[in-house]
């Protein structure tokens, strides 16, 4: 059996519909962003720096000494990521605007290329905006870098607003140079002074104490009526030998023996007397005894240590923020000086056109299949 012949193909209604769709979504777009970006865009040159926020790292002698350096230090990473938000802000867009008037220069083009220009009467929030498409700043956290890349429709100008960056970027470090300088001064001056006062009031203290028991030393009490305890030990020491000597030279009924019994009587309930005067004697004019007087006593004299101790960490303190006051500890360190182009790279016609057509195409596609889908399903 011989099968049918196949008809030859033909274009159909559909395949006309495709290939102008194809057309109409792909190539006539394509067709007009070519020509614009080759007619009517301007060139634009780029002028790039880099640069990053360094700390001195020379340590003085008090921070070599006493390692107070965390007390006045700060974070040079904190102060980059405070750099590049301060590039990005209207802060920064005015201050360029000031000193070039970029919104003259952007605007000069708008009759002919309005995609890569800015309107003339643009406020300050759409130049925050424009500022976005031509001030482009990569930052690495990691290492602390960072490159800016300027564009604009001449070289000269390119570089200087790139040049008015760095500027403003010097000045807005030394600005926390000096804030910091200060904070760190008036801090370890408050400091300073909350510990001179502490140390005073422990101080007075003390001397009230001395004055309200008028013992000037407690120790050196203890140690003289320990003397005392010592040098009744040493007679009841005496006293027994001599009694000793007595039994072993008379008899039992002379009357030299009861005196010696006698003597030793009173010698031990002095000592006892004297022992029992530490825990309950009141030794000042306020019924305060020994047990009690020494807590207090100790309790002013570790008062007062501690406050001398921080008086002179403080005072420490502020020879060192001083000393870092006298130097720049922030400084902003260009590696890459603005530079000069000598040919128009931007804006990338070609890399625009490739980028352009895929997306294009890929809307193409999508809306072939969507079609086909919707067409076999009805």
């Amino acid at each position: 059996m011989v099968r049918p012949v196949v008809g030859r193909a033909t274009i159909r209604r559909r395949h006309s519909a495709l290939f102008l769709s194809l057309v109409v979504i792909v190539f006539a777009p394509l067709l007009i962003i070519a020509t614009y970006l080759y007619v009517f865009a301007q060139d634009q040159y780029a002028s790039n720096t880099g640069f990053t926020v360094r700390s001195d790292e020379t340590s003085s002698a008090s921070e070599l000494v006493g390692g107070l350096s965390s007390i006045v230090g700060g974070s040079s990473s904190s102060n980059t990521d405070v750099l590049y938000a301060f590039i990005h802000s209207q802060q920064m867009v005015e201050r360029a605007q000031e000193a070039l008037d970029i919104r003259a220069h952007y605007s000069q083009n708008w009759s002919i290329d309005p995609v890569f220009s800015i309107w003339p009467d643009a406020t300050v929030e759409d130049l925050m905006s424009f500022w976005e498409r031509v001030v482009i700043v990569s930052y690495d956290q990691s290492s602390g870098l960072m490159d800016v890349q300027v564009r604009a429709n001449t070289a000269e100008f390119a570089q200087q607003v790139a040049e008015e960056i760095v500027a403003e970027s010097e000045a807005m470090i030394n600005a926390l140079n000096a804030q910091s300088r200060r904070d760190s001064i008036a801090n370890a001056q408050q400091d300073l002074e909350n510990a001179l006062e502490r140390l005073r009031t422990a101080r007075e203290e003390l001397a009230s104490f001395r004055a309200r028991t008028q013992i000037v030393d407690p120790q050196a009490d203890i140690a003289g009526r320990m003397g005392v305890i010592n040098g009744l030990q040493t007679t009841l020491a005496e006293s027994l030998v001599e009694y000793d000597l007595l039994l072993q030279t008379t008899a039992e009924n002379d009357p030299r023996v009861r005196q010696a019994e006698r003597r030793i009587e009173v010698i031990r309930e002095r000592i006892s007397e004297e022992r029992r005067n530490f825990a309950t004697q009141d030794v000042t004019v306020f019924d305060t005894d020994y047990p009690r007087l020494i807590a207090q006593f100790e309790s002013l004299m570790v008062n007062q240590e501690f406050a001398e101790r921080t008086y002179t960490a403080a005072l420490e303190a502020l020879d060192v923020a001083r000393s870092n006051a006298d130097r720049q500890s922030l400084y902003l360190a260009t590696y890459v000086r603005p530079t000069l182009a000598q040919r128009a790279e931007y804006p990338q016609r070609s890399t625009l056109i490739l980028l352009f057509g895929f997306f294009l195409l890929l809307a193409w596609g999508a809306f072939t299949l969507v079609f086909y889908s919707l067409r076999d399903r009805g």
